[in-house]
């Protein structure tokens, strides 16, 4: 059974994995998206980030797949709202770990460098 939101919606609907969750009610989605690069007439993955309204009877976590929906602008940069959790992401924790500890062994051989 599906939780209804109070917020009235409209406009475009969206699907994204939810990759923050650190603000108040409000989490940050990604999805990717394909641009045409008319030079080479071909297309290129690019990701986008939005934020949206994350109700508490949703309470979407990092890492699970959610379907967004528009909605009125709710602050200056919240103008979707979570509308059902489709999921979550295969491998998600694995990913931002491995990224975490290249941003680390990258600063510590910046380090090395800079100390030479």
């Amino acid at each position: 059974m599906e939780k209804e939101t109070k917020i009235a919606t409209r406009g475009r609907t969206l699907q994204g994995i939810v990759i923050s969750t650190k603000m108040h009610k409000t989490a940050t989605i990604e999805f990717e998206r394909r641009y045409f690069l008319p030079k080479f007439e071909r297309f290129e993955k690019r990701k986008t980030k939005i934020k949206v309204h994350n109700p508490e009877d949703i309470h979407a976590l990092e890492g699970d797949i959610v379907e967004v929906q528009e909605c009125r602008p709710l602050s200056k940069t919240k103008h979707f709202v979570i509308i059902k959790k489709l999921g979550t992401e295969k491998g998600y924790t694995e990913k931002r770990e491995a990224l975490a500890e290249a941003k680390i062994k990258k600063a510590e051989e910046e380090d090395e460098i800079s100390q030479s």
